[in-house]
């Protein structure tokens, strides 16, 4: 079962063509897509637009990206209503969280302790519920990585990885997965496509980030959409030497592994 385990569908730049959108994944091969919340206003619009279709999947949580704006009232937002998704088969989990050391603007001591505040409280969150979490990992692995070591067991997704070797190992050493998608097929990006490759069996999903992220074929700056997800799981497939049929059927199960409410939200 092909799944995209990361897509904003929720964007705005689907809003003119969502359902073909839909479709054309679909039709594609894409049995299910995870869209994970980015802030407290988009809570009610994933969990909307997941059941609407068919393997329809979200998740819940405040992005690094959105701190600034953020209110440490949405937290306690952010857990009644984890709360009350927790009934919702296709509810899966806690995202998407982490840190961000790229953007300049939350590259400052502030930001990056506020940053910090939000990621670790939402640990916190996901381990009084156990429900695993999707993590934004831009430039942030060590951090994350400390701050994970403080919240075990919870487990989850490093999504869109592009860590060393040493900093992969420990978070499949914590069981977390990491997540290959557009970048991977980047013939230049040496250290993902190396990294994709030699990991092990179980330590990879796939995923679009769309619209983000867009594949190699697609035109520079182009939008992104989960139908592209079966010819990246192609390279994927290149890379370590597998059929196709084998990346999608390693997929799902690495992705049934750190998000055990997928299957459930699959059935629905």
């Amino acid at each position: 079962m092909l799944i995209d385990t990361h897509c904003h569908l929720d964007a705005a730049e689907f809003d003119a063509d969502r359902t073909e959108v839909v479709a054309r994944a679909q039709r594609a091969g894409v049995k299910g897509i995870v869209i994970p919340a980015v802030m407290r206003a988009n809570f009610g619009q994933v969990a909307q637009l997941a059941a609407s279709f068919s393997g329809g999947a979200y998740a819940l949580g405040i992005h690094p990206l959105y701190v600034p704006q953020a209110q440490d009232a949405d937290l306690q937002t952010l857990e009644q209503s984890v709360e009350q998704a927790l009934s919702d088969p296709r509810f899966v989990g806690i995202g998407e969280i982490g840190l961000d050391f790229f953007v300049p603007e939350l590259k400052s001591e502030a930001m990056r302790a506020r940053q910090t505040h939000f990621y670790t409280a939402q640990l916190a969150i996901a381990q009084r519920h156990g429900l695993p979490v999707i993590l934004h990992v831009r430039r942030s692995q060590d951090e994350i990585l400390k701050q994970l070591r403080r919240y075990r067991p919870v487990q989850g997704i490093a999504h869109a990885f592009n860590g060393s070797v040493q900093q992969a190992e420990q978070f499949l050493s914590l069981g977390f997965a990491l997540g290959f998608g557009g970048a991977m097929t980047f013939e230049r990006a040496l250290q993902i496509r190396r990294l994709a490759a030699n990991l092990p069996p179980t330590a990879w999903v796939l995923e679009t980030d769309a619209p983000d992220i867009a594949p190699a074929w697609l035109p520079r700056q182009a939008r992104n959409e989960p139908a592209e997800l079966p010819d990246i799981a192609k390279v994927m497939a290149q890379l370590r030497e597998l059929s196709e049929q084998e990346v999608v059927q390693q997929s799902w199960q690495n992705a049934k592994r750190v998000l055990p409410r997928l299957e459930a939200a699959q059935a629905g």
